[in-house]
């Protein structure tokens, strides 16, 4: 028997101290079992028990079973309906305004015009968002829009999802119309499809930011919205940056308080087909003021 001994573990079962003593073993270190009649003991020498307590701690830590994965996220279906009205509005404005079959002046009425923005006609900030300067410039939104439509539809739902899209790029072409300069005029869905991405990346990432996972995990849906932001929202000579990023920056903000458990509870009692209604709606309503206007 040692001479002079402290005990380091003890445990109901033999098994555990025999793991830990074989442990000690492996780095040098003596030890010894014995039983006082409850339970077993480990014991070693007293001028290794700091070295072994040590190297068991460390065991324990390296031991200790990983957290279980995260649970998949909830999946809404039908978010290609969302995308397939979003094409069908876009296509639909396109075509009757290039048509005149409303106005033959609708395109210069809906645009955004900052210095008719300053002076009051606030809905420009979202007919604009509906009007394009070619097929070129359509068919990129279209189908940039629906992509990352699809996805931020999939987890937020169709109808909520498209909605907050519509309300966040309107209000960042109006933000963008009465701060910036009055010579300034823009057309374009891509104020929204930015707004769609900020509203996807934030959305995921604030979301699951309370689960176990490695830091990366948890901020790689931020990292990556910003990233491609960064990419696909800066190419081209008449890109209109700033739109893009405010509405990116719209859109995150709104993400990221849906995905918080109090407005989340909110936006869930309302309908996915009353939401995408309203999103319709807007639009409606702002070209029924736009086409009011005198000539």
């Amino acid at each position: 028997m040692l001479s002079t001994t402290l005990e380091i573990f003890r445990s109901t079962r033999a098994a555990d101290c025999e793991e830990r003593a074989f442990v000690l073993t492996a780095v040098g270190v003596a030890s010894f079992i014995d039983f006082d009649g409850l339970q077993y003991v480990l014991r070693v020498e007293e001028s290794n028990y700091s070295a072994a307590r040590a190297h068991l701690e460390r065991y324990a830590i390296e031991s200790r079973p990983a957290p279980p994965p995260p649970p998949p996220p909830q999946l809404h279906p039908y978010a290609w309906t969302g995308c397939a009205i979003y094409i069908l509005v876009l296509v639909g404005i396109g075509y009757a305004v290039a048509g005149g079959a409303l106005r033959l002046d609708a395109f210069d009425l809906g645009s955004a015009d900052a210095a008719r923005i300053q002076a009051g006609e606030w809905w420009r900030a979202w007919t604009a968002l509906t009007l394009h300067v070619d097929a070129s410039h359509l068919a990129t939104n279209l189908g940039a829009g629906a992509w990352f439509g699809y996805l931020a539809g999939r987890h937020i739902g169709p109808g909520k999802m498209w909605l907050l899209a519509v309300l966040g790029a309107g209000l960042a072409n109006l933000a963008e119309g009465l701060i910036g300069p009055a010579s300034h005029r823009a057309v374009g869905a891509s104020t929204a499809v930015f707004t769609v991405l900020g509203l996807f990346a934030a959305y995921s990432w604030r979301e699951r930011f309370h689960l176990p996972q490695r830091w990366a995990m948890r901020w790689g849906p931020l990292i990556a919205g910003v990233l491609l932001l960064g990419w696909t929202g800066s190419e081209g000579e008449r890109t209109d940056v700033v739109a893009h990023v405010s509405g990116f920056v719209t859109g995150a903000i709104m993400g990221a308080v849906v995905a918080l458990p109090g407005p989340r509870r909110a936006i869930m009692r309302i309908p996915q087909w009353v939401a995408g209604a309203l999103a319709v709606g807007i639009i409606v309503l702002a070209w029924a003021f736009a086409l009011t206007q005198p000539v």
